[in-house]
């Protein structure tokens, strides 16, 4: 028979892990090794002491990045997603001081009157 024991309020699925966060120049140090000295996702995972699975998606959006940068020499996509970022925000608030102004002048019509 199988025992199940249910503590209050605890639920292992809802605690969650924090995420690692790993610098560039680690990623760039395990992609190094799979695409120059030819090592297999795995192995280098291995080597730095973390799962294939995040190898292979560095190396692949490393190549990503190279065919976008070779491809007629834009600003690959990630480095523009701050300022896209940035200029939603700033949109945004012009768009807010548009609507002020807009309403400003319209008071200040009817007083006039």
């Amino acid at each position: 028979m199988l025992r199940v024991t249910i503590l209050e309020g605890r639920c292992p699925i809802d605690e969650r892990q924090d995420r690692v966060k790993y610098t560039k120049e680690f990623k760039e140090d395990a992609v190094k090794l799979v695409l120059e000295q030819e090592y297999s996702a795995s192995e280098a995972g291995r080597r730095h002491g973390v799962n294939q699975p995040n190898v292979s998606r560095w190396v692949r959006e490393f190549r990503r990045d190279q065919q976008e940068a070779a491809g007629g020499g834009e600003i690959p996509r990630r480095e523009l997603e701050p300022e896209v970022k940035r200029l939603k925000m700033e949109n945004q608030r012009l768009q807010m001081e548009r609507e002020i102004l807009i309403k400003a002048a319209a008071f200040f019509a009817k007083e006039s009157n």
